[in-house]
């Protein structure tokens, strides 16, 4: 006896808004003191609109070192380091209304902030 299951939606197929919708928010920033204070603004707007959040998660921070040398001619041991840190977090909004992501996308955020979003 075969039994019925739900059709599936096809791998192209977006949710739409609001049903089962997942905003997922990749944060960047050279100084985490501006990211989490984009964070809170992000956080304060989310829960405005009555969004559920999940988040946020602190990933790895990325650091990108540089090894300079101090003279230009005979001193070769003599070096100076240089290193850049990039602090990185995620915020996942789920179900967001349209409403929330026109807020998001109204936000002033300081400079310096990367942000990518992503609609899954």
């Amino acid at each position: 006896m075969a039994t019925k299951t739900a059709p599936r939606a096809s791998k192209g197929a977006k949710p739409v808004v609001g049903e089962g919708a997942k905003l997922r928010i990749h944060i960047r920033a050279y100084e985490h003191k501006i990211l989490d204070a984009s964070i809170k603004l992000i956080m304060d707007t989310a829960l405005r609109y009555d969004a559920k959040v999940v988040g946020p998660v602190p990933l790895p921070t990325e650091i990108k070192k540089y090894t300079v040398n101090r003279a230009a001619f005979v001193h070769k041991d003599a070096r100076e380091q240089f290193e850049m840190r990039i602090h990185k977090r995620l915020i996942d909004i789920l179900n967001p209304s349209p409403k929330l992501i026109e807020a998001l996308t109204n936000l002033s955020l300081p400079s310096g902030v990367n942000i990518d979003v992503k609609m899954n």
